[in-house]
């Protein structure tokens, strides 16, 4: 029998606030179990930090070149071949997805046998007059639920809270109501729903932590009063006026506002934990365990004040790097004596991993590569470097990593950054002013200039960066 794979995605989780990662504000027991006794892919990071571009690596195994989602837009089609439920689907996986797509038109299968789906709050479904096709009452399987749970007045804005906002309160209702316990208890009733002739591809996609930051009670009562990860703040800031917009992507809003922000996302990513933990118990229960690889990650982070940015979309720590933890009871990806890997890896790595993790074909179109032979130690690298990017405005950007720097280049400005990533992790000191550095931030470029040399926007004139270009969230 093939192996069964549950891909478990949090949505907006940075790396930094799973407690084995560095975080001793936070309790998360079930992710440290697996992280320890799996691997933990310490160096994991998304190339588009939003979430339809990042979800797009992930189902497609494309760079953001190939995939053309270079920022956030909702309303374009997902027309892909080869998409990662579709692969498994062909090799006669009973495939499921339950939670959040993301995806264009919003019921779109996109491969899978089933999906049922809550995306949250998305301002394209939610607008009056948009196409009812598309209208969130009639995409949304979780308010569907919640309306014939509470009533027809029940709806995901109850709160107050902004799906955007670093505002934080207590869930409302019960917690077995909360969309994060609901998705954990559909994906349950998938175990007992499978074709039990078949191996499975179920994933599992919370909404959470992403804002609203609404925990329920418990959670809620527990962070309310600790302390939280410190905020980063550096002499390189670039935002320091106060701002009062309860959905700003910068300035500063106030210590504590911030802090009471970092404590509600802690709940949620414990409640996130426990849920993990639920559902790992049903998978014993269903003697399932050892026959399934489990793997845990997130699609992009969330600076929550660090450097006086909310939400994500920029190229510093908090909004690009996120966790990725393969847990594998059965053993059977073989034995490693090491669980953290520090070697890069990207989201399109998700879906050629997966793939090879079941011994199943990686379709040629593929772009990413398989970390399976990094676990079982038989290879040393996965890339030399990364290149990231986020149509964003005046602030979008372009980044360069690799494990020793991270070169930043604002396109609309012309700003660059460069951070040493071994001995200022939490990207502090700016070395762009320092003579000294002139060659190392020359190399740097060089390779940008390489990587745009061929784009539609006309980012590269005569071996050199060209500031101003016209910016489009997809390329055409």
């Amino acid at each position: 029998m093939k192996k069964n794979i549950v891909y478990i995605i949090a949505d907006q989780l940075r790396y930094d606030f799973i407690n084995i990662n560095g975080n001793e504000y936070i309790d998360t027991p079930n992710l440290n179990m697996m992280a320890s006794e799996g691997y933990n892919f310490t160096n994991t990071y998304t190339a588009v930090s939003s979430c339809i571009s990042a979800r797009a690596a992930i189902h497609t195994g494309l760079s953001q070149e190939s995939h053309k989602r270079v920022g956030y837009e909702d309303g374009v089609k997902w027309d892909y071949e080869n998409m990662l439920a579709e692969v498994f689907s062909q090799n006669c996986y009973h495939t499921q997805c339950v939670g959040k797509m993301h995806v264009y038109p919003t019921r779109s299968l996109c491969g899978f046998n089933n999906i049922i789906l809550h995306d949250g709050y998305l301002h394209h479904s939610r607008k009056a007059g948009g196409a009812y096709g598309e209208n969130f009452e009639q995409t949304d399987d979780y308010l569907y639920w919640l309306k014939n749970e509470f009533g027809m007045e029940a709806d995901l804005i109850d709160s107050g809270i902004s799906c955007n906002s670093w505002n934080a309160r207590a869930f409302s209702l019960p917690e077995y109501a909360h969309p994060t316990n609901w998705v954990t208890s559909q994906a349950i009733d998938f175990l007992r729903r499978r074709d039990p002739e078949k191996p499975f591809f179920l994933n599992i996609s919370y909404v959470a932590p992403h804002s609203p930051l609404t925990p329920p009670s418990y959670y809620f009562d527990k962070y309310k009063d600790k302390e939280v990860l410190p905020i980063i703040h550096s002499d390189w800031d670039f935002f320091n006026d106060k701002n009062y917009n309860i959905n700003a992507i910068y300035g500063d809003i106030g210590e504590e506002k911030i802090k009471n922000a970092r404590r509600a996302y802690s709940g949620l990513v414990e409640q996130i934990d426990h849920q993990v933990g639920r559902f790992l118990m049903k998978l014993g229960e269903y003697d399932l365990l050892e026959d399934t690889i489990i793997i845990f990650g997130s699609d992009h982070g969330d600076m929550i004040g660090d450097h006086n940015f909310l939400r994500k979309s920029v190229p510093y720590q908090g909004s690009i790097h996120i966790p990725l933890i393969v847990y594998d009871p059965g053993k059977n990806l073989g034995e490693n004596e090491t669980s953290n890997l520090d070697e890069i890896v990207e989201l399109r790595d998700i879906m050629p991993s997966l793939l090879d993790f079941c011994d199943l074909e990686i379709p040629e179109s593929v772009e990413g590569k398989s970390v399976k032979d990094l676990i079982k130690g038989t290879k040393e690298s996965q890339r030399d470097y990364l290149h990231g990017e986020h149509a964003y405005g005046d602030l979008s950007n372009h980044y360069i990593l690799d494990k020793n720097y991270k070169y930043i280049w604002y396109s609309q400005s012309g700003r660059e950054q460069l951070f040493d990533m071994k001995n200022d992790p939490k990207e502090l000191n700016d070395l762009m002013e320092d003579s000294t550095n002139d060659d190392l931030i020359k190399d740097y470029r060089n390779k940008l200039i390489k990587e745009l040399k061929n784009r539609p926007e006309g980012y590269v004139k005569d071996g050199k960066l060209v500031v101003g270009c016209e910016i489009k969230d997809t390329l055409g």
